[in-house]
């Protein structure tokens, strides 16, 4: 019997609180909550973390402490005119530079060469150069793609740049070969008269 009745005044507790808390739910928002929401309403089109900003403008002595840097790019602050820096100078451009994928782009070449799709294959030996400049495999790759679309003189430079990357490697052969069947020098002609 005694557990009967703990057991009932347990359950009547726990309905007791579940009501108190949906009945706390229900009513309608407080003044000072109002007055809090129309405030953030008004700060809608400022950030958050307005009092977190990082100041990333150079120091004052940049210049004097790194005299070869006034040609790199720097965060330029409109409202401070000493910060700004003249950029009518060397431009400097970055290349991506991503060995994984300019790999990834000659494997998927390599099969589009294997099954037919030539122009397919030259897009992504292209694409392998964007990542990856001096891609010997890629060089070979867009150099066969040329000559299997009857495109010979384009071939030529992509042959010479092979053998100028690994002028003994492995698919040296055939880039020597394909270069003495087009009728073209091993060396482009502008290594061939600056040497002489």
């Amino acid at each position: 019997m005694r557990s009967a009745l703990l057991h009932a005044f347990v359950l009547l507790l726990f309905s007791g609180m579940i009501a108190a808390q949906d009945s706390g739910q229900n009513q309608p928002p407080s003044k000072a909550d109002q007055d809090k929401s129309r405030e953030r309403s008004a700060e809608a089109g400022e950030s958050s973390s307005r009092d977190t900003r990082i100041d990333i403008a150079p120091p004052k002595d940049d210049v004097k402490t790194h005299p070869n840097s006034s040609t790199a790019p720097t965060p330029l602050s409109p409202g401070n005119p000493e910060d700004m820096t003249d950029m009518t100078g060397d431009v400097q451009e970055m290349h991506p530079w991503n060995p994984y994928r300019a790999g990834k782009d000659d494997e998927v070449a390599e099969y589009y060469l294997k099954t037919g799709n030539y122009k397919g294959a030259l897009a992504r030996y292209q694409d392998a150069l964007i990542y990856k400049e001096n891609d010997a495999i890629a060089n070979f790759g867009i150099a066969q793609c040329y000559e299997k679309m009857g495109q010979r003189e384009e071939a030529v430079p992509y042959y010479q740049a092979y053998l100028k990357i690994l002028p003994d490697g492995p698919l040296s052969k055939h880039a020597k070969k394909a270069l003495k069947k087009l009728g073209a020098p091993e060396k482009p002609v502008s290594e061939n008269t600056s040497a002489k």
